[in-house]
């Protein structure tokens, strides 16, 4: 099985160099990813990683002893999926997007920076004279499978934790889900927080969470206390626009809150 060094020299993977070389061979924040996501799995757990990349997250994952359905619509991402982690019987690869209804849609491919390949019209046109997306193209269009969240449970079981990072996609990909599950993170983007205003208030239909953030990728929650939905609203409306983006993590509660203790912390399903 090839290491990501060893992809990273294969001529077939040169438009993954920039995104293999920031997500692999950091021994310190891989520590600090694996410390991070210990809060929600142990050995034995499934996760679901949508929008895979080239796997930093699988890595992780992995590493703390969980299994892994891993989704990425990137045919040359696949590949590289297939390459680092396909003899991994733990492992299970799906070369899909995922969204609110199973079927086909356009992806918008930066061909220069894949990482930022999107299913969103709306992030494309969000970002368009934004500082820090200087220069950023979307280039290409391909027609990609789409499954939901709801089907690959059915498939594979219902994970602990998923880790949802689509660029501008994430409420999509919560509309494909009708349950409450333990754990999950979303991307957020500060030149659309309106998508993560939406995954918060979609997550409460589905049950009590409380959350916490992660700025970048620090792998570092900033509060180190679960928060209501309002007050991670509010604090991602009242962020800088550098600060740019980074995860929401959300977390079961084993009950709903009480009227007028909405800023209280609730018990949650996990510990910190």
């Amino acid at each position: 099985m090839p290491s990501p060094a060893d992809l990273r020299t294969d001529p077939a993977f040169i438009p993954l160099g920039r995104s293999l070389a920031l997500c692999y061979g950091d021994p310190a924040r891989d520590a600090a990813m694996d410390r991070l996501y210990a809060r929600f799995l142990k050995p034995g757990d499934l996760a679901f990683d949508i929008g895979a990349h080239v796997g930093d997250r699988v890595a992780s994952f992995r590493r703390l002893g969980a299994r892994v359905v891993a989704l990425e619509p990137q045919p040359l991402c696949a590949r590289a999926l297939r390459a680092l982690y396909g003899a991994d019987p733990d492992v299970t690869l799906v070369e899909a997007a995922c969204g609110a209804a199973p079927g086909r849609l356009a992806m918008y491919v930066n061909t220069a920076n894949p990482t930022v390949t999107t299913a969103s019209p709306a992030f494309v046109a969000a970002a368009a004279g934004q500082p820090g997306w200087e220069g950023q193209v979307w280039d290409r269009q391909i027609d990609v499978l789409v499954t939901t969240l709801d089907e690959l449970i059915a498939t594979h079981g219902a994970p602990i934790f998923i880790k949802i990072d689509v660029e501008g996609f994430e409420d999509q990909v919560l509309a494909g889900l009708t349950r409450q599950l333990p754990a999950l993170s979303f991307e957020f983007t500060t030149i659309q927080r309106d998508v993560s205003y939406r995954c918060l208030d979609y997550l409460a239909t589905l049950g009590a969470y409380r959350f916490d953030i992660a700025l970048g990728e620090s792998q570092q929650l900033t509060f180190e206390r679960w928060r209501s939905k309002q007050e991670m609203a509010d604090h991602i409306r009242a962020l800088p626009q550098v600060a740019n983006a980074g995860d929401v993590y959300a977390i079961a509660t084993a009950q709903a809150p009480e009227p007028g203790t909405e800023s209280d912390d609730e018990t949650a399903t996990f510990s910190m």
